[in-house]
């Protein structure tokens, strides 16, 4: 189990959904995950700053600075960091194709693995109907998350009070609601589809929130999570290994991952 001064070297790190700009966000747990993991590639996978809420309200702390900053200096010691820009940072879609210093900005990438697999790196959010056809309810929803994320952090206390472990009330929802899981099943497909014209072996994407690794036919599909419930990330390892991370709260005297990590499967 890694701790705080522990230091683990990684080939590629794939972060999506951070959502800075919200009160959701879990910065202070995605900062000790970076200050462990170094790694010389990293992917944000779109929706790391989350322009709409900041349009609407602003909200700034010290965290969410302090996670750009500790990027932007490892891109300064020779990182290399790949933006790929989600529909809540969609004002950066108007640069792809660009490089700002040191920060290369691309609508979808393949990416080679050490264990020479190709991956489609990309948001989803192209694979969403809503967000695509109907902004509205598109930000109506985001409301309700975000409405379901302040519940949850209430249940939360109470059940700490309680001695009782961590439980989601937002992501109970999301699985017993049928259209949202309805949703999920069509966007994984639409996904895999997508992966197979694109021919990869692997497509690698966020959006919605749910981190998860299937085989899907002949498509390995891997949606990296995010920083506002299940502080999740994605990592390869210098052997092409991939790993779905699930980090603890930032509260935890001892950083490891909440459960065991998921080991996805190596090439043949």
């Amino acid at each position: 189990m890694p701790g705080k001064n522990d230091e683990i070297h990684v080939r590629t790190l794939f972060l999506s959904d951070v959502h800075l700009g919200t009160r959701g966000c879990q910065a202070d747990a995605l900062l000790d995950f970076i200050r462990v993991y170094e790694a010389d590639t990293i992917y944000l996978v779109g929706d790391i700053i989350d322009g709409w809420r900041l349009r609407a309200s602003w909200h700034w702390p010290q965290a969410h600075n302090d996670v750009v900053q500790k990027i932007l200096r490892k891109v300064r010691k020779g990182v290399r960091l790949i933006y790929v820009p989600g529909n809540h940072d969609e004002f950066l879609r108007d640069y792809c194709g660009s490089t700002f210093g040191g920060i290369e900005i691309h609508e979808e990438i393949i990416h080679h693995t050490a264990d020479g697999r190709r991956m489609l790196v990309l948001h989803g959010d192209k694979f969403d109907t809503v967000v695509r056809n109907a902004r509205w309810l598109a930000l109506l929803g985001d409301w309700a998350y975000d409405f379901a994320i302040w519940l949850n952090r209430g249940i939360a206390r109470v059940r700490r009070a309680m001695g009782l472990p961590y439980w989601s009330f937002s992501a109970w929802s999301k699985q017993k609601v049928k259209r949202a899981v309805n949703f999920i099943s069509a966007f994984e497909q639409a996904v895999a589809a997508d992966a197979r014209r694109n021919n990869v072996d692997i497509v690698l994407c966020g959006h919605i929130h749910r981190p998860a690794v299937q085989q899907m036919d002949d498509i390995l599909y891997i949606n990296t999570g995010d920083w506002v419930e299940s502080n999740s990330a994605v990592v390869e390892h210098p052997d092409g290994r991939l790993e779905l991370i699930r980090w603890t709260d930032a509260s935890h005297a001892v950083l490891a991952p909440r459960r065991p990590a998921m080991q996805i499967p190596a090439a043949a």
